[in-house]
């Protein structure tokens, strides 16, 4: 949450005063957690199956690519076995008016060589062709996992947009008042609530004193110190965790204001 300039001041505010907004603000950020909390993974999950539909649309245009060039590649051969097959009829007509036994041997060796072009050049064939099944059977394959992963996309959209449709109004609410208590609260203070609460997988930076303990991490805190915690005159963090601690009394006093 991005924090706007604080116009509040150390002399402004009580250290009381103090906790009192910084738990106030952690519960705000609470109710804001559980938003996304219910969101869930769905934004990531749609963002990968964004990707996996990049890429299968990239595969796909990439095999449609290679059967271009493939069929390209088959004309030309084709076209080769034609000029060849050309040439031999030439040199079979050559080779009915020959001198000697000289040209002769010389333009049957010219037909060999033709036709030794027209076999590898039906090889060439056999094999783009077999190649052009192979990719198109991959495009066909990847045309069927594209429809199945838009389909998974559009669901995961779909509840995506319900769930953000159901709290968007709600969210913007809570930003704004987490907006709020935030100018109360002094830049330094506010910069090490982000920071705590950055840091912790919960996204607790306030923990209240429950059961003698620390509830964000369950540590035992002495008696002295929790007689300091209720007295609210400085600020207290868990010498285990580094949360700001404060009295489990803190938010009725808060309601009751």
């Amino acid at each position: 949450m991005a924090k706007k300039a604080s116009k509040a001041t150390s002399a402004e505010l009580k250290v009381e005063d103090k906790l009192k907004a910084l738990y106030e603000l952690q519960t705000v950020d609470n109710e804001i957690f559980k938003i996304h909390t219910l969101r869930g993974e769905l934004p990531l999950e749609v963002q990968d199956l964004e990707d996996e539909l990049a890429g299968l649309d990239t595969r796909i245009k990439k095999l449609e690519e290679d059967i271009d060039n493939l069929n390209k590649e088959v004309s030309h051969k084709k076209n080769e076995i034609a000029n060849s097959q050309e040439l031999i009829k030439k040199y079979n007509d050559q080779q009915m008016n020959v001198r000697n036994n000289r040209e002769y041997e010389s333009i049957s060796k010219e037909i060999e060589f033709q036709t030794l072009e027209i076999e590898l050049a039906e090889k060439r064939i056999k094999e783009y062709s077999a190649a052009i099944v192979q990719k198109q059977e991959s495009i066909d394959k990847s045309k069927h996992g594209y429809e199945e992963r838009m389909k998974d996309l559009d669901a995961k959209k779909a509840e995506l947009g319900k769930i953000i449709d159901e709290t968007a109004k709600e969210e913007k609410k809570l930003e704004k008042r987490a907006s709020d208590i935030s100018e109360k609260i002094e830049e330094r203070l506010f910069t090490a609530y982000e920071r705590i609460k950055n840091n912790t997988t919960n996204r607790i930076a306030v923990a209240t004193v429950e059961r003698d303990a620390c509830s964000g991490c369950f540590n035992r805190i002495p008696p002295q110190r929790q007689v300091d915690i209720q007295n609210r005159k400085k600020l207290i963090v868990c010498e285990y965790c580094g949360r700001i601690l404060v009295d489990a009394n803190i938010g009725d006093d808060i309601k009751s204001e």
